[in-house]
């Protein structure tokens, strides 16, 4: 999109407090002109034939790769990511845009048996219309994507609604899109200043020409949105906060334990949907697991992402490093014990492990989205399956032991979208069903599933004989 004579707003770096990126602050009129221009696009963009709508993906992925320097830029800038993080989402992200290409032949339907003599009756998916796409700033690239190339395979139009914490990374992404042959007006970008969030969003589910939404992002606002879109009857699918468990049963071995432990608590400095909150480890090997993982966790330095020479980089703003301390100062006052971490410089903030957590604390129940992890210790099997499952949130979740079997009974009956055996809880897979219960939401993404969630599935018939009426 142009630019025209809207004010703008400029997103700061975390780290330096310069500006990152400036962008439209758009107005509610304007997004509903972008709805507007993506309806009358939509027909045409529909009609295509889903070898011609894969050609424009596939090359979409290309663009997208090939403004890797970019996209690493912006996300340094705009959320204090590091460099590996950024390559991480570019990977991911082009990956996926490949997924939703090959599915453009997939959009099937079938035949179903009628009972009515000479009736051949079908089920057939055709795209919605113009799909609404929110994303957020804590993994830019994967999330942007994902909110509009399945979508898009599908046949149809898609507004992004991009993060006021990322505009430029989101804006990246769309002019990928557009650089590899999409129609004009099949994807827009819309931009607004923090302040003006809820009034353009509300306007945009409010318009006629939206016919879905797709929100990922926190559990309070996923239920703002969901609501707004109950008035008008839209679909939505959301993907909200979670408060991973990993459990570690006795028979575990430690040290995958911890690798996967560390990796899915600070990947990110921990502020991923997936990240791993909460580690239940049963008694018999609680002490041991503590000392390998503290040891780990410490040897994870953060620092400046500009430099470049630690595993983790900066936390999104001041606001993320008042939450999590608040966490950590209630969890010590109540009896918690710190095995790793420190004081936090600006947005700076280490690796921490805090142990011996209980219900009564704050860190318990509540999504830090940090780099904190609460460690609880579990009695035995069922002790570890019920903490796990004492959560309001269900996304993702994991469960270590050397006995397979037994692995998988404990992740039957843990309460999630998405559970791993022996593996970390931060794992995505363009063509894997992504999606939580409970509070983290409800509806996937990803691969064939995604197609149920873009498209409409209609019941046609065509009667070949004669019909006979009772009047």
């Amino acid at each position: 999109m142009t630019a025209g004579t809207s004010p703008t707003f400029t997103r700061t770096n975390p780290l330096t407090g310069k500006p990152a990126s400036t962008a439209r602050a758009m107005t509610p009129a304007e997004a509903a002109a972008v709805a507007a221009r993506a309806s009358a696009a939509f027909p045409a963009w529909a009609a295509q034939g889903p070898n011609a709508r894969r050609a424009v993906l596939n090359a979409a992925a290309d663009a997208l790769n090939a403004r890797t320097d970019d996209i690493i830029a912006a996300m340094k800038a705009e959320i204090g990511a590091t460099e590996g993080w950024a390559r991480f989402n570019i990977m991911l992200a082009t990956g996926m845009v490949r997924e939703a290409a090959s599915i453009t032949t997939q959009i099937s339907g079938e035949v179903i048996p009628s009972d009515k003599p000479g009736c051949l009756a079908m089920a057939l998916r055709e795209p919605v219309g113009v799909i609404l796409g929110i994303a957020p700033w804590n993994a830019p690239v994967i999330l942007g994507v994902r909110a509009i190339a399945t979508a898009l395979a599908c046949g149809n139009a898609v507004i992004f609604k991009a993060s006021e914490i990322c505009p430029r990374t989101h804006e990246i992404i769309v002019e990928a899109f557009a650089a590899a042959g999409l129609p004009e007006g099949v994807i827009g970008v819309v931009t607004n200043a923090p302040q003006d969030a809820g009034e353009v969003v509300g306007a945009l589910i409010d318009h006629p020409a939206i016919r879905r939404i797709n929100f990922t992002g926190s559990t309070a606002v996923g239920k703002i949105i969901a609501r707004r879109a109950a008035e008008h009857l839209k679909p939505v699918l959301l993907e909200l906060g979670g408060k991973a468990p990993l459990i570690v049963l006795e028979d575990a071995d430690l040290d995958e334990a911890v690798a996967a432990a560390a990796f899915g608590a600070f990947m990110n400095q921990g502020q991923i949907c997936m990240s791993t909150e909460r580690i239940i480890v049963a008694d018999k090997v609680a002490d041991a697991f503590v000392a390998k993982f503290a040891a780990k966790a410490a040897s994870m330095k953060a620092g400046d992402p500009e430099i470049g020479n630690t595993p983790l980089g900066a936390v999104v703003d001041n606001k993320t490093v008042v939450h999590v301390e608040s966490l950590i100062a209630d969890a010590l006052e109540h009896g918690a014990v710190r095995q790793a971490g420190g004081e936090a410089h600006g947005v700076i903030m280490p690796a921490t492990v805090i142990d011996k957590v209980t219900k009564e604390m704050r860190l318990y129940s509540e999504e830090s989205f940090g780099p904190v992890v609460a460690v609880i210790r579990a009695r035995d099997e069922e002790d570890a399956i019920r903490l796990a499952n004492d959560s309001q949130y269900g996304l993702s979740a994991a469960v270590f032991t050397r006995d397979v079997a037994r692995g998988l009974a404990v992740a039957r009956r843990i309460k999630s979208g998405i559970c791993h055996v022996n593996g970390p809880t931060v794992h995505d897979e363009a063509q894997m069903p992504f999606g939580g219960v409970g509070a983290s939401g409800y509806g996937r993404f990803g691969g064939k599933a995604g197609i149920d969630q873009f498209t409409e599935l209609r019941w046609i018939t065509v009667d070949t004989a004669p019909g006979h009426y009772p009047i």
